[in-house]
């Protein structure tokens, strides 16, 4: 049993609870949309779901740091163990009526993260890991793809809503991609993209303007089912480096590759 099994049945119930309150908004189309930003947007299922999130893992754990989208005001990751959550992780998806949006649930100690999970709403597919423990997609073990050649590979990407300045070159190397790999596709939302990745629906995955809890928990997950995640410079700084790619060891070493060959140096990091 792993270190962290208490902690991954309190994330499930927690996002169980949490995926109800979204389908309540969903099914009655009551919610109100407000901006925080250009094209950033948050909405009253939000707020609840976080608050039920937040709500459920303190009391099990009232000693724990929260690091959550709608409700921390500073990013920064405590060395105590913290919680990374995302009540939706596609909100515009959401507001849209768009079928793919995320409950994501990390939790991350001494800065390295111990368990995640990531709830699609609609499907009810749930995706998990602990760590040392392997990924599982309802309780079915999940691994990376076996694809090897670019040419064959199908790539998740995001487009950014608020940050917009690598967008030029961002549509070009999404032009070089499409005439090297078999397919690209934009589910918009970072958290389900990379959980395709783990599962061997995508082969890579590479996106910019993230923010950690997009990918605190899938990140984890990807790792646990084989694959590879790191910023777009092959390092460690993809929590918080706003710029990630995944895969599996080949199609993570193309992306890899294939972006440092497009993006400037400047480009490339914050």
């Amino acid at each position: 049993m792993s270190d962290y099994s208490n902690e991954l049945l309190i994330a499930k119930k927690a996002a169980n609870q949490a995926a109800e309150i979204i389908r309540n908004f969903s099914r009655k189309s009551n919610f109100q949309i407000n901006y925080k930003g250009r094209n950033d947007l948050v909405t009253d299922a939000d707020i609840a779901a976080e608050e039920k999130i937040i709500g459920v893992i303190k009391n099990h754990f009232p000693d724990d740091q929260i690091l959550a989208e709608e409700s921390s005001e500073e990013h920064v990751l405590p060395v105590e163990r913290t919680w990374l959550i995302d009540p939706i992780d596609g909100t515009t998806n959401f507001a849209h009526g768009f079928p793919v949006f995320c409950v994501s649930i990390g939790l991350w100690k001494q800065q390295k993260p111990k368990m995640g999970l990531v709830l699609e709403v609609n499907s009810g597919e749930c995706f998990y890991a602990t760590a040392g423990e392997g990924a599982f997609l309802n309780e079915t073990p999940i691994q990376v793809s076996a694809i090897s050649e670019s040419n064959h590979a199908m790539i998740g990407t995001g487009f950014p809503y608020n940050d917009m300045s690598l967008s030029t070159n961002y549509i070009r190397f999404f032009k070089w991609l499409l005439q090297r790999t078999q397919a690209v596709r934009r589910p918009g939302a970072a958290s389900y993209d990379l959980c395709c990745v783990a599962a061997g629906r995508f082969d890579g995955f590479y996106e910019y303007s993230l923010n950690p809890w997009d990918v605190g928990a899938a990140g984890l997950i990807v790792k646990e089912a084989g694959g590879m995640i790191t910023d777009w410079e092959g390092g460690d700084n993809w929590l918080f480096g706003e710029r990630v790619v995944a895969g599996n060891a080949d199609i993570h070493a193309f992306l890899l590759r294939a972006i440092n060959e497009h993006f400037s140096a400047e480009e490339l990091r914050l």
